[in-house]
């Protein structure tokens, strides 16, 4: 795991947030340089037991330069990097483009939910009852949004998970480590009041 002090993980969260901004923008970009690295004649493919069953293993080089690009400009924007810049694609991590691309589609799947809560708290808030369950057992309204928040920052960012740590595919999936960890946070039954189904499911009240 990473072992980061305050100032060193703040960055290193934002810049990761603002990386993933940058690829959702370009998503529809980033699937057609998929087809093209899937489709190509030129770029064969092997099948490799990977540690996760037979996968099709082939070079991305038109997602990979795409990537290096939005890598570039997030590093301009963020002024600096903490952690890797490395970014796997058609090795045993990322077998090839498809599995990169359908890894980065789950961004809006975990933060999605975890927005959702956050926005839903002050209506919760109001409900009967829930003031003083939120009072007596978080300190309160605001304290409980900083702790959903400081928790997710902190341990979903923390190099956690099979193939986590400070590259950029390893942001992702310490996040998802974090998600599979929820039912275990004592705030978790705020999430299921708040109308959280699950980061698979439908979100609604």
């Amino acid at each position: 795991k990473l072992s980061h002090d305050h100032t060193t993980q703040f960055t290193f969260v934002l810049q990761s947030l603002v990386l993933w901004r940058e690829i959702m923008h370009d998503m529809y970009m980033l699937w057609m340089c998929t087809e093209e690295d899937l489709l190509s004649e030129k770029n064969r493919y092997q099948l490799w037991n990977t540690g996760q069953g037979l996968n099709r293993v082939q070079s991305a080089p038109h997602v990979g330069n795409a990537m290096h690009r939005i890598l570039s400009k997030v590093q301009r924007e963020v002024r600096g990097w903490v952690g890797l810049s490395v970014v796997h694609l058609g090795d045993r991590d990322v077998p090839n483009a498809f599995v990169f691309i359908d890894k980065y589609l789950q961004v809006p799947r975990i933060l999605g939910p975890i927005s959702n809560v956050i926005d839903a708290l002050p209506g919760l808030y109001e409900q009967e009852g829930m003031a003083t369950l939120i009072d007596e057992g978080f300190g309160g309204l605001d304290k409980l949004r900083k702790d959903i928040l400081g928790d997710y920052f902190r341990h979903g960012f923390d190099g956690s998970g099979s193939d986590g740590g400070s590259c950029i595919d390893g942001r992702l999936t310490s996040s998802w480590n974090w998600c599979a960890l929820l039912e275990k946070k004592s705030y978790y039954p705020i999430f299921l009041l708040a109308g959280f189904q699950g980061f698979d499911g439908d979100f609604r009240r």
